[in-house]
């Protein structure tokens, strides 16, 4: 096959019969011109996704374990390096072919095996939108008994495990989510742009208030900080479970890149967003974590913990609606476009974008997300094994695309039933990718949650990823052709 052959054009393709079970308006791949995503864009997601409530509560918990200021931005420079690069190649796949990630997935799965890591990556974000809004709404609830202090006594009762407050604050920043949501990507692009610099400004504005009230004077660590070998153990454990909280988003960063103006954006974005903007990020940590514990020789948990220290009543309602508007930045990010594509895929006859988001939200409103939060035993096992599955997704995935197709894609055979289309198969499964998933996933869920493994649990994901990608690049099918056919005759504009 010569190299004219092997890149058609997308005019040579446009007699292409999709399938109304794999095209939709939402699943199809977006036209080069009109992408809105430039470098700010794609900064605003991390700089709304690394600052959430979580991620402060994870890093401060690393100055809790014993890590220096020093040990952790260590952590975090090592961490944002490994995922700088594997974001930057995740993005580039979105912005070649234009598809969103259960689209991506059928590359490497087939046409009905790709539902697989759709499925798989939509449960955890499902299970995460519900978290993350009442965390939220934990927040919300706090500040309106500080505002009104007669609420307190809706924060008493329990229905179904929530308190009346509870279920009105929830349900209220529940319903400002699907909104945002009903109006599509372009309104969540612009919420971003809003919600990013408030952000940034407000942990600022908090990390300064805390530094001139240490009198300028901050603690290193704990007073009992880990040296040599356990030092060193424990920042690249630190790394790893940084990466891994990231495991979701570098399957689906295509979901946004795919309106990506260009690669340059990406990478300038990334770079701004994920190595400045983390280390930004630890220095706030060390500031808030070491200003506290100079004051009182206590280690705070959360900056909630702080902000509920703030004495004047204006500040302390700026800083909690802050808190609360960064958490639905967070959480319409990293939990609810994921799912939305992932049922569209599953049902394309029955949704659209706007309601697969409703079917998302109300599905991360019955699971109860408190009670979930509130029990270690689905945490750790439910959400901790699914979390497993990530790696070796990604595993798959990209040493399909970057080591076997060198990043050549037929993006209309992607959207056929045909029975003799590159993506189909044998009857729309990739046996080979399914051959190097499972056993993978097998090895990271046990080094995950099997107890003997503990001390190396946090590598679960990097162990799944790097077994997944060595099984399929031994085993994969390197007699078919592959062809490079861009998707012009079948995409949509862009939002």
């Amino acid at each position: 096959m010569t190299a004219l052959e092997d890149r058609r054009s997308s005019a040579e393709t446009s007699d292409t019969v999709t399938s109304s079970g794999l095209y939709t308006y939402d699943l199809a791949p977006t036209k080069r011109e009109g992408r809105r995503w430039g470098a700010y864009n794609v900064f605003t997601l991390w700089a709304n996704d690394v600052h959430s409530l979580g991620n402060y509560a994870f890093a401060i918990g690393l100055f809790a374990l014993g890590l220096n200021v020093w040990g952790i931005l260590a952590a975090f420079a090592l961490a944002s390096v490994l995922l700088f690069l594997l974001l930057t190649l995740s993005g580039f796949m979105g912005h070649k072919t234009g598809v969103p990630f259960p689209v991506m997935s059928r590359i490497a799965f087939g046409i009905k095996g790709a539902k697989l890591p759709a499925a798989v990556r939509g449960a955890v974000a499902i299970a995460w939108f519900g978290i993350q809004t009442y965390l939220a709404s934990a927040v919300l609830s706090t500040l309106l008994i500080a505002l009104y202090p007669g609420l307190a006594r809706l924060d008493t009762n329990s229905l179904l495990g929530q308190s009346t407050l509870g279920w009105i604050t929830f349900l209220v920043l529940w319903a400002l989510q699907v909104l945002i949501v009903s109006y599509g990507m372009q309104m969540i692009r612009r919420y971003m742009a809003v919600a990013a610099p408030t952000t940034l400004l407000t942990m600022c504005a908090l990390a300064v208030w805390m530094f001139v009230r240490a009198d300028g004077s901050i603690s290193l660590s704990d007073g009992d900080p880990l040296t040599g070998g356990a030092m060193w153990l424990q920042v690249l454990q630190a790394a790893a479970l940084w990466v891994v909280i990231y495991g979701t988003f570098v399957l689906n960063f295509c979901d946004f890149t795919r309106s990506a103006r260009s690669r340059g954006s990406i990478v300038r974005g990334n770079v701004i967003g994920i190595p400045v903007n983390m280390l930004f990020f630890a220095g706030i940590v060390a500031v808030l974590s070491g200003a506290q514990f100079s004051l009182d020789g206590h280690v705070i948990t959360s900056p909630t913990d702080i902000v509920r220290t703030v004495p004047h009543m204006f500040l302390l309602a700026v800083a909690s609606l802050a808190l609360s508007a960064l958490t639905v930045a967070v959480n319409l990010l990293a939990n609810f476009v994921a799912p939305i594509y992932a049922l569209v895929d599953l049902f394309p006859h029955r949704l659209d974008f706007r309601r697969a988001g409703l079917v998302s939200a109300v599905l991360g409103l019955v699971i109860t997300p408190w009670n979930l939060y509130n029990s270690p035993v689905v945490v750790n096992y439910f959400l901790g094994g699914l979390g497993a599955l990530l790696g070796p997704l990604f595993g798959v995935i990209m040493a399909d695309y970057w080591l076997l197709r060198r990043s050549r894609v037929n993006v209309p055979a992607l959207y056929t039933e045909d029975a003799g289309a590159e993506y189909h198969y044998r009857r729309g499964y990739n046996p080979r990718a399914v051959g190097a998933f499972v056993p993978a996933a097998a090895i990271a869920v046990v080094v995950a949650l099997v107890p003997f493994f503990h001390a190396v649990a946090g590598f679960s994901w990097f162990v799944g990823a790097i077994i997944a990608a060595v099984l399929y690049a031994a085993i994969a099918d390197r007699a078919s052709p592959i062809r490079d056919v861009d998707g012009e005759a079948i995409a949509v504009a862009a939002e």
